[in-house]
């Protein structure tokens, strides 16, 4: 994907298995709503999506109110369920807040801006981004196909970021804790004596 803007990739601390194959599953139904809007687009002005479990969150609305008209070059659509947004005819970008946060894991996470986003890459090239560090968490779904993940990103990123950000990705030294130790000091050579006089004859 192309990066207008500078990116950081990088990852956080392994996570159960159980959460493993719960992102699983969410990236599939996301690719899944992905495809619906594509076939439904010829049918009805509206995006047909499912709204996220917490989608009444209040902090949803400061979101959905920011969203723009375009992202990544496609135009905004309206949607038929609460929290949601789509962009591209047919969509190419969907958005729903109120997902479930992410805790610890070893997908890669990218920040873009500023903002921390967890990248699911099972399913490309359909590419699922959500939030991390905010709650609730927003998810954007790409069909890379069609645009650019990081110019959708970036152009949401007024949006999402109305969400306060509580912790942020950890580098691998985070991590593991553990610190790149930093060059000592090159010892400076150390004088010869000077020589001594030769006694007169």
């Amino acid at each position: 994907m192309s990066s207008p803007e500078r990116s950081t990739s990088r990852s956080t601390a392994a996570r159960p298995r159980g959460r493993r194959r719960t992102a699983l599953r969410a990236a599939s139904l996301a690719t899944s709503a992905l495809a619906a809007a594509a076939l439904l687009t010829g049918c009805s002005a509206a995006v047909a999506l499912e709204p996220a479990p917490d989608a009444t969150d209040p902090a949803c609305a400061d979101v959905i109110v920011r969203l723009p008209d375009t992202a990544a070059d496609a135009e905004r659509r309206e949607t038929d369920a609460q929290a949601t947004g789509a962009w591209g005819d047919p969509a190419s970008v969907l958005l729903r807040c109120g997902v479930e946060p992410y805790g610890p894991t070893t997908l890669p996470c990218d920040n873009v801006n500023g903002v921390d986003w967890i990248r699911d890459d099972s399913e490309a090239p359909t590419y699922v981004f959500t939030t991390y560090g905010r709650t609730p968490a927003v998810q954007v779904v790409v069909d890379s196909n069609a645009v650019s993940g990081t110019s959708a990103l970036v152009d949401l990123e007024a949006a999402v970021a109305a969400i306060p950000q509580t912790t942020a990705c950890l580098n691998a030294d985070d991590v593991l804790g553990t610190e790149t130790p930093a060059p000592s000091e090159t010892p400076a050579p150390s004088e010869s004596p000077a020589p001594s006089e030769t006694p007169a004859p």
